[in-house]
């Protein structure tokens, strides 16, 4: 059957009337959802054929937790995961530690605890209830090649993941983009945007194993950071295993740390007998600290990784990117309805500055204590720390901020 120019016309017009997101993370499938609840239409591209399901960010903080049970999502979530209503910082050997409970933020939030659980549990929760209702157009396995724009519109241009530069590519076209492709982000790269910080000198080593820490330390949290004799770690408690940050010994190089043999003396280190069950997964990584001057350029806009990118230390990465997700869309939403284009700027007054001030800046004095070698200055930070737990107005303070909520409360003022 022909169809006649003017239906064409009409058909290609009601195509680009919707919103692309590129990227299947955390932050680009939050942002898919919270379009579809709108009833917004929208095409989500992302690079992986499948969703990944490797070990990233795995703590979830309150606000977090309030914004998904808004729709129904938080629920679900929390029975895959592992309520951590307590976190510490401690000494290694003496046991010593500051604790801080998230009771004393029980009249802040509906869930006064960490959940500890794979983000990649939250995707696949987001991408089932986008499918099963049949909301927006989902493209996986398509590598974003460029984006650009003008006064009406953004075109996307992408190709089958590795197929070469010559493969035909296909060109979709929308009203907006929402870049939440991550740190090596093609639409960022696409707009030329600068994304300046610097990267830490010390390279982290994640180790997973099924090795039962909680019944081998005393006063366990399910979150602790970990001074030790010359050096650092962290143990974070999943629903089945604990996730490891360890990092080279003084003169070690990374080839020699990532040995099995010298990531079990590490564990041994920890805990004896902790390397008898191996491990499950070893990947070593680089810390950054970057931040875009813009959060959109145009009808572009960056969220989550594509935007800022931060020590992990505090777990406030991925976080900061679901709320970045929930101000935009919140943002666009409006300017779909009605609102002037520049609306979106916004946006970038509201995040950046909570990146800049309360996500880097928070992560890189948590990074920057825990790599603190003198003994003396790191038992000054513990009785500082030791204080402020026990007294409950600062305590609640110092909770607000770390849970992301004072930066949230914040960002809401700004006009």
């Amino acid at each position: 059957m022909r169809i006649r120019r003017g239906l064409w016309k009409d058909i290609m017009a009601a195509m680009e009337h919707r919103i692309i997101i590129v990227g299947a993370g955390p932050v680009g499938l939050t942002a898919a959802f919270l379009l579809g609840e709108r009833g917004i239409p929208f095409l989500l591209i992302a690079s992986e054929p499948v969703l990944e399901t490797d070990l990233r960010a795995s703590t979830f903080h309150p606000p977090t937790l309030d914004f998904l049970d808004e729709y129904g999502l938080a629920d679900s979530l929390i029975e895959q995961g592992l309520r951590t209503p307590t976190w510490q910082i401690r000494m290694h050997g003496t046991g010593e530690r500051a604790e801080f409970d998230l009771a004393a933020i029980a009249g802040d939030t509906r869930h006064p605890f960490r959940l500890q659980c794979e983000q990649s549990k939250l995707c696949r929760l987001l991408l089932d209830r986008l499918q099963r209702e049949g909301k927006g157009e989902i493209r996986l396995g398509l590598r974003v090649d460029a984006v650009t724009q003008d006064d009406d519109g953004v075109t996307v241009t992408a190709r089958p993941l590795g197929s070469s530069d010559d493969a035909d590519p296909e060109v979709f076209t929308g009203r907006f983009v929402i870049g939440a492709d991550g740190a090596r982000s093609a639409v960022r790269r696409s707009l030329d945007m600068k994304f300046e910080g610097k990267t830490y000198p010390e390279t982290t080593i994640l180790v997973t194993t099924h090795f039962p820490f909680h019944d081998h330390l005393e006063g366990l949290s399910n979150v602790n950071y970990v001074w030790k004799a010359g050096g650092t770690f962290s143990l974070l408690r999943l629903p089945n295993l604990w996730r490891c940050s360890l990092y080279p010994d003084e003169g070690e190089t990374i080839e020699d740390a990532l040995l099995p043999e010298s990531i079990a003396r590490k564990l041994e280190v920890i805990a004896p007998g902790a390397s008898e069950q191996g491990f499950l997964e070893v990947r070593p990584y680089r810390i950054h600290m970057r931040l875009v001057d813009e959060y959109r350029v145009g009808r572009v806009a960056l969220a989550g990784d594509a935007a800022h990118i931060n020590s992990p230390s505090g777990g406030m990465g991925m976080n900061g990117g679901v709320h970045d997700a929930f101000e935009l869309v919140a943002t666009l939403n409006e300017i779909w309805h009605g609102a002037p284009l520049e609306l979106l700027d916004r946006y970038t007054r509201r995040r950046r500055p909570i990146a800049e001030r309360e996500v880097l800046a928070q992560s890189d004095r948590n990074r920057a204590r825990m790599q603190e070698r003198d003994d003396a200055r790191r038992r000054e930070m513990l009785a500082e720390l030791q204080a402020l737990a026990a007294d409950p107005a600062r305590a609640r303070e110092h909770l607000l901020r770390t849970s992301m909520i004072a930066g949230l409360r914040a960002a809401a003022e700004v006009a």
